[in-house]
């Protein structure tokens, strides 16, 4: 019996051995192959992202834009008036700067001078719609191009501005029209850059980095807006 027992633990203690021999082993080789493949994983990953940067570059070169139509729209339904040259800056959005935000501002002044405003080129800045009370969407920058809008650079390459007519503390100037048509606007624009639709992507001017300005104000009611926008989105399919 001793011997027997004997003979058992041997026999156990040498199977342990190849057993724990061969685990390591076996680690070790799936450790190169897991770090073989997140390697490459990460090579991949690398080229595909030089690949965009690489086309980006290629269409921040001088010289290289895209075919343009005087009078052209983005939006359907929106007319179009447009800025001052002064107040906006020529791009190929989004080959050359991503556009992933939306920034909503408020006029704090009527239509008309707003459309003015942007039309001056001392004015120094501009936003690619303005929405009226009553619906109306004035389109005065293209998508494609740099609106002046944000008062920070690598904002306004990256977004888009929709002004909105009225002033941040009058609530009634927000109207059910108004909201309406920004919404179907926004989703618009959502569709078509793939921006997802929260308070992450849609930002208030006040909460741009470096802003000084209030708008859009206590009275815009965004769980309200981006719920329309959201309804917009699913409408259009």
């Amino acid at each position: 019996m001793g011997t027997g027992d004997g003979g058992s633990t041997a026999a156990k203690g040498d199977a342990s051995g190849k057993a724990g021999r061969t685990g390591k082993a076996g680690k070790r080789g799936r450790t190169r192959r897991a770090v073989l493949f997140t390697g490459l994983g990460v090579f991949a990953a690398a080229a595909v992202i030089g690949r965009e940067e690489i086309a980006r570059g290629w269409w921040l070169l001088p010289g290289v834009r895209k075919p343009r139509k005087e009078g052209e729209i983005d939006h359907v339904g929106a007319s179009w008036t447009a800025a001052s040259p002064a107040n906006w800056r020529m791009a190929d959005r989004p080959d050359d700067y991503r556009v992933d935000r939306i920034v909503v501002h408020v006029t704090q002044g009527g239509f008309q001078s707003s459309v003015d405003a942007f039309k001056n080129p001392w004015h120094k800045a501009s936003a690619h719609y303005i929405v009226r009370q009553d619906g109306h969407i004035e389109q005065m920058v293209r998508e494609l191009d740099v609106a002046f809008h944000a008062a920070n650079r690598d904002m306004n390459e990256r977004s888009i501005g929709i002004e909105h007519v009225g002033f941040v503390h009058r609530p009634q100037d927000f109207t059910d029209a108004m909201y309406a048509a920004s919404a179907r606007l926004a989703a618009d624009i959502c569709k078509r850059y793939g921006i997802p639709v929260d308070r992450r992507h849609f930002l208030g001017h006040s909460e741009i980095p470096g802003a000084d300005h209030t708008d859009p104000g206590e009275h815009w009611d965004w769980d309200r807006y981006l719920s329309l926008v959201r309804e917009a989105l699913k409408a259009a399919g």
